[in-house]
């Protein structure tokens, strides 16, 4: 690891550090030469937005020795770390607004530079309606070698990653806190068996316990590491709108399942469509996007 990347990761585990007290500092010392050196007032400056981290909520203190400690234990724990700077971070991650600073990883990297990615994400109360149009979409889509990315949410992300599973295919979740803090736990399995063969990721530190705010931020990794984001069921409020909104921006694709206008869980996703997403009913109104 050399000293750039060494210093980035330690200064990820401060605690009160965000995404621009990370770029703030970089623009003053691309080195982190002077990180040793920072008092907690000179984090505090640049704290505008929620910390990366959660060890503000800890009783430990995060001294220098106990964050060495902590990266240390990585190894042990097959816990891979890429940063911004490394060539294996994915290309289209840097397109995004405010890129993770790092990924910690568990699992199979070579899915990193596979393509095509296609996001895929839902409600969280997924109906048989839901579950059903997975079940017709995933193989054709996994027969044409498409990684399917999502969030290891309950209801429509774990069918996803359930179902790529099931197929033989490949699957990237993108979890909310640490990779030592898998939430929902009754996906617990799920996550350990992913990290085996395919990939969990975060932009978080590993013991960082998930916060509300940390699922509608990470969305826009989900939707930035894919081509296209696929909307499977959604309510008005549902946070995959955020991704689609995420996917838009980036100016990726979007897909939505249309649905009954009876069914709460179809109102996101027809909206969607009257706004300009692609309607989908069969796996080829997608791969025919990849083809142009």
């Amino acid at each position: 690891m050399d000293d750039l990347k060494e210093r980035l990761i330690q200064l990820l585990h401060y605690p009160n550090v965000t995404w621009t007290t990370v770029y703030q500092l970089l623009k003053k010392d691309p080195a982190l030469s002077s990180l040793n050196r920072l008092e907690p007032n000179d984090f505090r400056q640049y704290s505008q937005f929620p910390p990366l981290n959660s060890f503000q909520n800890s009783t430990s203190d995060p001294s220098f020795e106990f964050i060495h400690e902590q990266i240390h234990q990585y190894k042990t724990n097959d816990i891979h770390v890429i940063s911004f700077f490394d060539k294996e971070y994915p290309a289209s991650l840097k397109q995004i607004y405010q890129p993770p600073w790092a990924l910690f990883a568990r699992g199979d990297l070579g899915l990193l530079e596979k393509e095509p990615k296609l996001a895929v994400v839902g409600s969280r109360q997924g109906t048989q309606y839901g579950k059903n149009a997975i079940r017709v979409l995933f193989p054709r889509l996994i027969e044409k070698g498409i990684i399917i990315v999502s969030g290891l949410a309950k209801g429509i992300d774990t069918l996803a990653h359930e179902c790529a599973l099931h197929l033989n295919g490949s699957t990237i979740a993108v979890i909310a806190g640490g990779l030592y803090h898998i939430y929902p736990k009754e996906n617990m399995n799920l996550a350990l068996k992913m990290m085996k063969k395919q990939l969990v990721l975060s932009e978080y530190p590993p013991d960082t316990k998930p916060e509300r705010w940390h699922f509608p931020v990470r969305n826009r990794i989900i939707s930035g590491l894919s081509f296209g984001t696929l909307i499977i069921e959604a309510n008005r409020k549902s946070g995959s709108l955020i991704t689609a909104n995420y996917a838009v921006n980036e100016g990726r694709d979007v897909f939505a399942l249309p649905g009954s206008i009876f069914s709460p869980f179809s109102i996101g996703t027809n909206e969607l469509i009257q706004q300009g997403a692609k309607l989908i009913t069969k796996a080829e109104d997608i791969l025919e996007e990849i083809r142009k």
